[in-house]
C-alpha cells in the first residue's frame, strides 16, 4: 500500500508541477488571455491532482518514523509547500509574475528536499564501534529497526514482515546489500550484511 501511494504521489506532484510550469511561463510571457483560457480548461483536473497532492503527502507523513536527524529537511518541506500555495493563488490571479516564479520555485525546492529526506532516512548512521562489528543485532537495531521494528513486524513505510519472510540467508543479504523497492541499501558491508541476515533468520523468522 505504501509503495502505491508513494507511485501515485510522485506522478501527481509530477504533474502539479507541470502544470505550474506552463502556467508560469505563460504568465512571464505575457500571454496573460491564453493563461486564462488554459486555467480555465485545466481547472477541474488541477483540483484533483491538487487534492491527490494533499492526500498522499499526508498519508506519506503518518508514515515517517521520526527522531531522525534529517527530520528539519521535512518541516522545511513542508513549510515551502504551504507558502507556495497562497503565493501561487495571489500570483496568477494578479498576474504578479514575481509572486508565481516565486511559488513554483518554492514547489521545486520543496520536491527536491524531499527526495534528499527519504534517501538520507534510509541511510543509517551509526558510530565507528558498532560498523566494527559482526554483531548482527546490533546491526540489525541501528540499520533495520526504524522500519522493521525490534521483531520484524513493525512494517513502517511500507516493510515487509520479516517473521513471515521467506528468504534465506543468502537472498535476505542481497537485499540488505543492495536494496529492494523504496528499501534502500544499508551502510554495511558483506559480512556484516550476513550478521543481520543470521539475526533476522534465528531470532526474528517464525516468531
Amino acid at each position: 500500500m505504501y509503495t502505491g501511494f508513494l507511485h501515485t504521489h510522485y506522478l501527481v506532484v509530477s504533474l502539479f508541477l507541470f502544470i505550474y510550469v506552463i502556467k508560469t511561463v505563460l504568465l512571464l510571457s505575457n500571454k496573460n488571455e491564453l493563461l486564462e483560457k488554459f486555467s480555465a480548461k485545466i481547472k477541474v483536473p488541477e483540483m484533483i491532482i491538487s487534492f491527490l497532492f494533499l492526500l498522499t503527502g499526508v498519508y506519506l507523513m503518518t508514515q515517517v518514523t521520526y527522531g531522525n536527524k534529517y527530520d528539519n529537511l521535512l518541516w522545511i518541506k513542508l513549510v515551502m509547500v504551504f507558502v507556495s500555495i497562497p503565493l501561487a493563488i495571489i500570483g496568477f490571479k494578479r498576474f504578479n509574475k514575481m509572486l508565481a516564479a516565486l511559488s513554483l520555485l518554492l514547489i521545486t525546492g520543496s520536491f527536491g528536499l524531499g527526495e534528499v529526506y527519504h534517501k538520507k532516512k534510509g541511510i543509517a548512521k551509526v558510530d565507528s564501534s558498532t560498523m566494527a562489528t559482526l554483531d548482527g543485532k546490533a546491526l540489525y537495531e541501528v540499520n533495520c529497526a526504524s522500519c522493521h521494528g525490534g521483531d520484524g513486524k513493525l512494517g513502517m513505510s511500507g516493510a515487509k514482515d520479516l517473521s513471515v519472510s521467506a528468504l534465506d540467508t543468502n537472498g535476505m543479504k542481497e537485499i540488505i546489500i543492495h536494496g529492494k523497492g523504496v528499501m534502500p541499501a544499508a551502510q554495511v558491508n558483506e559480512a556484516q550484511a550476513a550478521a543481520i541476515s543470521e539475526y533476522v533468520i534465528s531470532q526474528l523468522k517464525g516468531h
